[in-house]
Formats: C-alpha cells, sequence, structure tokens
C-alpha cells in the first residue's frame, strides 16, 4: 500500500510518501510545501492542491492520509490549517484517492504508544521505524511520515470493522 500523508497547513504543508508491504515500510520522498505570506490565500491554497495532485500523479498512492483539525484556541490558525485540510481532502478526492483521517492523539498513540508523546519522541520513532539516518526536516514532513505510519498500523484494524470508505 502506498500512503501519501499529509500534516495541512497554508504556510507550510508536510508531506510523506510511504510503502508499506508485509510490515516493511519504504520511504519513497518526504518534504513540505511552501507557500508565500504575501500571496493571497486563494493562491496560496492552489498552489498546495497543484502540488499535491503533482505528487498524486508522480507516486500514484493508494490512500491519502490528513491530520485531523483538532479544537486550537486562535481560531485565525484553525480556519487556516481548515482551508489546508480542505484543499488536500478535495485533491485526493479527486484523484479517487481512499482518504483517512487521524487526531495528533491517535498518531502518537499509534507511534509512540502513548498518546501524549512529546514531539521529539515522535521524531525519534519516526526516525527508528522508518529506518531513516536522522530525524526528518522540516517537523511538518516528520509529522507526515508519522501520519503515514499510524495510518499502516490502523489500516487493517479499520477494514476488520468495516470502516465506510
Amino acid at each position: 500500500m502506498l500512503i501519501l500523508a499529509i500534516d495541512p497547513g497554508t504556510a507550510t504543508t508536510g508531506y510523506g510518501i510511504v510503502d508499506y508491504q508485509g510490515n516493511r515500510f519504504k520511504v519513497k520522498d518526504y518534504g513540505v510545501i511552501l507557500t508565500e505570506a504575501k500571496l493571497p490565500v486563494e493562491l496560496r491554497l492552489q498552489k498546495i492542491y497543484d502540488q499535491l495532485k503533482d505528487l498524486i500523479n508522480r507516486y500514484g498512492p493508494d490512500s491519502l492520509v490528513v491530520e485531523q483539525l483538532f479544537f486550537n484556541t486562535n481560531t485565525r490558525t484553525a480556519l487556516a490549517v481548515g482551508q489546508a485540510r480542505g484543499v488536500c481532502l478535495l485533491a485526493g478526492a479527486h484523484s479517487g484517492l481512499e482518504i483517512a483521517e487521524y487526531t495528533p492523539l491517535q498518531v502518537k498513540q499509534a507511534v509512540v504508544g502513548y498518546g501524549r508523546a512529546s514531539k521529539i519522541q515522535v521524531q525519534q520513532m519516526v526516525k527508528t521505524i522508518l529506518n531513516l539516518e536522522e530525524i526528518p526536516r522540516p517537523d511538518d514532513a516528520a509529522d507526515a511520515l508519522a501520519l503515514a505510519i499510524c495510518h499502516a498500523h490502523s489500516y487493517g484494524a479499520n477494514n476488520l470493522v468495516g470502516r465506510p470508505k
């Protein structure tokens, strides 16, 4: 299963592309999509959409995984992340991908085994699980890779319980 995982944001959208076969992970690519703060929001969202579509066309993933929006005390930030999430979901839907969403708590639980793990604990486990030489940078890319691990570990269980697609 080839997974495209996304940590959405309007300034920085992290992505990770991971192949998961027979309980083994192989990282195909990871990085970030950056947008300039001076651009109007609609152009920033268009850039995210276009670059995600390019990744989808280049790698042909089976599924798109996006971090669920969690409650944020900064309404402006929450709205911006929500807009970026919407663009990511739209890119996946337009491409006919299976889409999954996980909360930060679920990701930490799946990667570290503890839902309140620190960011550095998650990053260290991402490095270890994916057999990388160093912790992936920037943080948004590491977060996306953690989402991919979460999905790989959760996918079978979700299908066993008949999760709607």
